[in-house]
């Protein structure tokens, strides 16, 4: 530790916390408002796109000052990477996390399919960043696409993870090829968007549910009872 941090903390140690308090209170009020201002970012860009946010629009809905706005973030770039990383970490707190409670293998895989179906339901009506994203930015190389494709790139690891244990625990055939199930997987929730919030075509739902049944049935050891 340097000279520098040991006399920054015995001074911290030291204050009386009569002057601590308002500071901690101040960052804690900026904590929150940086947070209202992320979640207002957040319903725009499920709407107008990332590329449609801007400090100006969010000063207008937040009912702030622009100033007030690009002081939480520093530039516009920034503020649009917050809102992935805060879009990521709601989808990992409703598909991954929850799937970690169900027995590894393929209840596993399962568990995480079941429950991206039931974010992409509600996506359906409100849209998906990831995808608007990768239209967006497909090809503007920058730190807004490496966030995007970073959080796509980590979930897409963590199925392919639950493929390949599922084969080690001998729920898969032999010979399945765990990448190939994956991307079959991840091609199904693709279609389901653009046949259900593009195309509005009816029974796309059941149709992915029947397609994860079909990639079971190709892969699985046993043959398997949907969820």
């Amino acid at each position: 530790m340097s000279l520098a941090a040991e006399i920054a903390i015995e001074h911290s140690s030291t204050e009386p916390a009569t002057k601590r308090a308002p500071a901690r209170r101040a960052m804690q009020k900026g904590q929150q408002t940086k947070a209202a201002i992320v979640e207002a970012a957040l319903g725009l860009a499920t709407q107008i796109g990332l590329e449609g946010l801007s400090i100006g629009v969010l000063a207008e809905v937040t009912q702030m000052s622009k100033s007030g706005v690009f002081a939480h973030f520093g530039s516009r770039e920034e503020m649009q990477i917050s809102v992935v990383r805060e879009y990521f970490s709601r989808f990992e707190q409703e598909v991954f996390y929850p799937a970690l409670h169900a027995d590894r293998g393929l209840p596993r895989v399962q568990a995480l399919f079941g429950n991206w179906m039931k974010r992409v339901a509600v996506e359906i009506q409100s849209g998906c960043i990831f995808i608007s994203g990768a239209v967006e930015f497909d090809d503007r190389p920058g730190p807004v696409r490496d966030a995007l494709a970073f959080s796509v790139q980590t979930w897409l690891s963590a199925l392919y993870r639950a493929v390949v244990l599922a084969k080690q625990c001998g729920h898969l055939r032999s010979d399945a090829d765990e990448q190939q199930m994956a991307f079959e997987i991840h091609g199904l929730i693709l279609a389901l968007h653009y046949e259900a919030r593009f195309l509005k075509n009816p029974g796309s739902i059941e149709r992915a549910n029947q397609g994860f049944s079909n990639i079971l049935a190709r892969y699985a050891v046993t043959p398997v009872t949907p969820n």
